[in-house]
């Protein structure tokens, strides 16, 4: 079930839209004011905002503007809801960061639609988004972004390094033998002498702390290939074990 949080000060409206959209297998909470949806925002278990324009407390302009400054709700969908249907309050409301609008007096399948490819929209960035991010405990690297992340720290790796380190997480547990880097990196075959792979996997070694000698995270199979560790990544705690 997705929750949809509803912002609405006509009690009777908001009756309905609950009682209609609980009966579509939505999960729905009501706030009648606009300096109350913040609270709601902050238990993170809202999939989509449904916001009146004219609101107690807080208007829905500036209740949607405070939502797209919090950087984890910028893909939260907001519908605004109003009476009005010129020009100056759509402007002024998808300026304001709402991904669409619906005009009073709301009709129920109408409504329905728009939250439906609401969703469909973010379930679909959201599967994106996980797709391109790879996290292995204490590494995180975000393929679209281009970022690697290592215990809470953001490291700064040339696109070569980046493409490398993330080929090898890809294929976690996999040896990978010189030849497919070469031809996924490369686009050619391994001639048997280029040995900077080689090399950069030493440079990995150097920036996630890796003993060159005893390596855990970034290991070489001899005759074989590279080998990404991808439980090797976890916090040791004081005695040793992996937390």
């Amino acid at each position: 079930m997705h929750n949809i949080l509803l912002v609405e000060d006509d009690i009777s409206l908001a009756n309905w839209v609950c009682e209609y959209l609980t009966e579509q297998e939505f999960n729905v909470v009501h706030v009648a004011r606009g300096d109350l949806v913040l609270a709601e925002i902050e238990k993170d278990n809202t999939d989509i905002v449904l916001l009146d324009v004219m609101l107690p407390g807080l208007n829905g302009i500036e209740v949607c503007r405070l939502i797209r400054q919090r950087t984890e709700s910028k893909q939260l969908p907001i519908i605004m809801l109003t009476a009005r249907a010129d020009e100056f309050d759509e402007v002024i409301g998808l300026e304001a960061g709402a991904d669409d609008y619906v005009i009073k007096p709301v009709r129920p399948r109408a409504l329905l639609a728009r939250i439906n490819r609401q969703l469909s929209h973010s379930d679909a960035i959201g599967e994106n988004q996980q797709a391109n991010l790879l996290e292995f405990g204490q590494l995180s690297i975000n393929q679209e972004a281009k970022r690697v992340v290592y215990q809470g720290k953001e490291l700064e790796l040339s696109t070569s390094l980046f493409s490398f380190l993330t080929y090898l997480a890809q294929n976690a547990g996999c040896v990978v033998d010189r030849d497919s880097v070469f031809k996924a990196l490369k686009n050619r075959e391994y001639d048997g002498q280029d040995r900077r792979f080689d090399v950069m996997l030493s440079t990995l070694r150097k920036l996630f702390n890796d003993d060159p000698q005893k390596p855990q995270k970034f290991k070489t199979v001899w005759g074989k290939g590279y080998l990404f560790v991808g439980d090797a990544w976890q916090e040791k705690s004081c005695d040793g074990i992996d937390s």
